[in-house]
């Protein structure tokens, strides 16, 4: 059904572009097929609300006496679609001496080209989750003969590498790629103001900055490369530092360096997303690719393929095109036209199904489904999303949009943060959804959340395509390489992976190996603990979690463990909600108080940017109070932090040596049930495998829609009996893998873990998760009745260890 845009048929045909001189200038009324009625979009609802006519319009360039506003600026070239007898061609209507505007390659960020161009041959691509992770990395490389025999560089986003300051304060990054491939228009766009000077061109308004100041010298950026050919490896730290003392951009420097070099390190989005290869010019073709931090691949990699677009940025859009259009109508011809109305019914549609009050507040549906509730199923996304990328109709729009606000409030550069969204930013969103709603009806999901109020009165809503599916996507970088490693510490059970990524490939291709940690056995004590001190049975499930009971009973046990174990305890919680509750029922009690007389207590803040402070902190105390307990019996003796399952700390930091002596594991932390996205891919994976085993549990799930609430939630999990289930409880043991990874970094280290639940003795039926724990720990695993085992047996522990420390040293 989505096979047309207008009233006429299609042709198939490949995209071909043409000069032509001619501009095309129709005026009449064009009608879109909608639903197999004839709809004049121009009759009633688009003439609703007219942001800017003619009369407005000059009041507005009367007023601005410093730039003037210049129509071929903004005006689209020419688009014929095939129904026009062509075949999607973009007909350009550009003077002899003017140079076009951004192009979609421009988008991508391949505005700047300083590339060192060598011949390919194979390299090493490593990549992992976060940032620090690859500096750890770098790190470690450094500590081989590699780090100085290989060419080595490291690749990072635009936020971590700029060092242009009048960028950095816009701290979105979103707002800072989009700043930088603004100024690298502005640069080009300063050759083409002074060429049109000399062909009798008006001048038009200038930006205060034309490109960016860390990428005008050339030479420098040659420099840069030759400093860091002389270096051993450097990470991103490392090259920020050289790119400021330079003074060129390390972001554009590492990036030319990729072709000559032998290791490539790089996270996630850079290597895995494919038009982030691409921009990157990334050529996997023979090359040895090892991803890092693969026990949660197969979900990093589809939340790449998602795409989201929110009730502000759908308003937003809806405005800026409806004025544009509004403006322009009678110049554009009947292509750009067609396309634009086209967007307008688009967004409306999205706009009002955000607004239907009658409907429920959370829901999800298939692709095909989604577009018959809006009526829009006739409409042919493909092209359309190709209009986007071959019109440059973005930046047209945000442009003049941009413009007339600048001159309605006479000033040449407006403060775009003050509410954290921009036009550019808002149509780019509402262009990756379209290109999401191409996908094949079972890869993915949509989801909307309707309209409704926040605490402080703001009105939120979205609709968000929530891919399902990775082995496509996946099976593009297999294909490519000559070999792909998944490498981490809780890849345990590959099967999940496997089935979700690359069903396809023969088992004679999948090679797993596995060892033992370097720690011995006497370094590691991990403990379940189903009773407290008082007696009373752990049960940190969702029914009874929130007992205060069971919350003191946790408190009493951490006053016992402060007084046992030394330096640094981490303890993690499922969530920051139940931390907070935790943490306030124990201040209210005097629990926080009798804690606090042996270790200082510190929390996970929910900003990234504070981790590092808080991190910090929490190692200068234990520091400063080990020394002083060493030679003073002080009764204060380190620091306790409170974590949370999922968060920073979790993933990619580590507690070495007095950082982390004890972790304790409070609970199983399931994910919500009440995340609707999460219900979806429940039921997907559920559903893969055998196509039998889709047709028996397809009538199950027919009945039981995602909701986003809690119930709806436990009632598909109880209906999941295979794969979806094992998908679930998977994801919790990862994450507890995860967390108490943080402890034991070296050959010397030693700590205690704590798993804090009853559920986690259980060894028969269908929950038992101490068989999902890593091989490290099984072994060594004690199931202990009572505290009063676990404390002889820390007691023993950290007796014996300690000694052992200082017979080392």
């Amino acid at each position: 059904m989505r096979n047309f845009i207008a009233n006429k048929e299609t042709r198939a045909g490949e995209k071909e572009i043409k000069k032509n001189k001619k501009l095309g200038s129709g005026s009449g009324k064009v009608k879109i097929q909608y639903q197999g009625r004839s709809k004049d979009v121009l009759s009633s609802s688009i003439k609703e609300k007219e942001f800017i006519d003619k009369h407005e319009f000059d009041n507005l360039k009367s007023n601005a006496n410093v730039v003037e506003l210049n129509d071929d600026e903004f005006l689209l070239d020419e688009y014929r679609s095939d129904e026009e007898g062509g075949v999607g061609e973009v007909v350009s209507k550009r003077k002899a001496g003017e140079i076009s505007c951004s192009t979609s390659d421009e988008e991508d960020g391949n505005e700047f080209d300083d590339s060192v161009h060598e011949e390919e041959k194979m390299k090493v691509y490593f990549c992992s989750r976060t940032h620090s992770q690859l500096s750890q990395f770098v790190k470690e490389l450094r500590k081989t003969v590699f780090a100085t025999e290989l060419r080595v560089v490291c690749l990072a986003s635009r936020t971590n590498f700029c060092i242009n300051e009048e960028v950095l304060k816009l701290r979105s990054s979103a707002r800072i790629n989009e700043r930088c491939l603004d100024l690298q228009k502005n640069k080009k766009s300063g050759v083409s103001k002074i060429k049109n000077l000399g062909c009798g061109g008006r001048i038009r308004g200038t930006k205060a900055s034309s490109g960016c100041p860390m990428l005008k010298k050339h030479n420098l950026q040659k420099q840069f490369r030759s400093e860091i050919s002389k270096r051993e490896a450097l990470d991103i730290e490392d090259l920020v530092q050289l790119g400021s003392e330079i003074g060129t951009c390390p972001y554009y420097g590492s990036r030319s360096m990729v072709p000559s070099a032998d290791l490539v390190i790089l996270p996630y989005q850079s290597l895995l997303s494919k038009s982030s290869r691409e921009s990157l010019g990334l050529d996997l073709k023979n090359s040895i690719v090892i991803i890092d931090e693969a026990h949660n691949l197969a979900d990093s990699l589809i939340n790449m393929y998602d795409s989201k677009v929110t009730l502000s940025q759908l308003e937003n859009v809806c405005s800026e095109i409806e004025r544009y259009h509004d403006r322009f109508r009678n110049l554009l011809g009947p292509g750009n036209r067609r396309y634009i109305q086209t967007l307008i019914v688009l967004a409306r549609a999205f706009l009002h199904t955000l607004l239907d009050i009658g409907s429920a507040l959370n829901s999800s549906m298939a692709i095909n489904d989604f577009l018959f509730s809006l009526n829009i199923d006739n409409i042919n996304l493909v092209k359309l999303v190709r209009y986007i990328k071959e019109s440059n109709i973005i930046n047209k729009i945000s442009g003049y949009g941009d413009k007339i606000d600048s001159l309605q409030y006479n000033s040449t550069c407006l403060d775009d943060t003050a509410d954290g969204k921009s036009t550019l930013s808002s149509f780019r969103a509402l262009a990756d959804l379209l290109l999401s709603l191409t996908n094949n009806d079972g890869d993915g999901r949509v989801i909307i959340s309707r309209k409704r109020s926040t605490s402080s009165g703001q009105l939120v809503g979205y609709i968000k395509y929530v891919m399902l599916t990775g082995e496509k996507i996946f099976s593009e970088i297999v294909g490519q390489a000559h070999a792909v490693i998944l490498a981490g510490g809780t890849l345990q059970p590959i099967e999940e992976t496997r089935e979700r990524l690359f069903p396809w490939l023969p088992p004679e291709q999948l090679r797993f190996f596995s060892c033992n940690h370097i720690v011995a056995c006497e370094s590691v004590l991990p403990v379940t603990l189903s009773r407290g001190p008082s007696g009373l049975c752990f049960d940190f499930s969702y029914s009874s979690r929130n007992s205060s009971k069971m919350i003191a009973e946790l408190g009493l046990l951490l006053c016992n463990l402060v007084a046992v174990v030394p330096e640094g305890i981490v303890v993690f919680f499922s969530s920051f909600e139940y931390e907070a509750q935790v943490h306030d029922t124990w201040k209210n009690s005097g629990i926080l108080d009798r804690i606090m007389k042996k270790k200082h207590i510190f929390r996970e803040p929910r900003s990234n940017t504070e981790v590092e402070i808080i991190l910090q902190k929490y190692k200068d105390t234990i520091d400063t109070s080990s020394g002083n307990y060493k030679v003073n019996n002080s009764s204060e003796n380190g620091a306790l932090l409170l974590a949370v399952v999922g968060g920073k700390i979790s993933e990619g930091i580590n507690f070495s040596d007095g950082m982390g002596r004890c972790i304790v594991m409070v609970g199983l932390p399931y994910p919500s049930p009440s995340d609707i996205e999460l219900m979806e891919r429940v039921k997907h994976i559920e559903n893969l495998g055998n196509p039998n085993s889709i047709q028996k549990s397809k009538p199950a799930f027919d009945d039981i829609s995602s909701k986003g609430d809690v119930l709806n939630g436990f009632e598909i999990l109880r209906n999941c009996k295979g794969r979806g289930k094992e998908y679930y409880e998977n994801l919790c043991m990862k994450a507890v893998n995860q967390s108490i990874g943080r402890a034991i970094r070296h050959i010397n280290d030693y700590a205690a873990i704590l798993l804090v639940d009853s559920r986690y003795a259980f060894t028969t039926g269908s929950l038992n998760p101490s068989k999902k724990l890593p091989q490290w720990i099984k072994e060594h695993l004690v199931f202990a009745n009572d505290y009063g085992e676990v404390h002889r047996l820390l007691h023993q522990f950290f007796k014996f260890n300690r000694s052992r420390q200082v017979t080392l040293n």
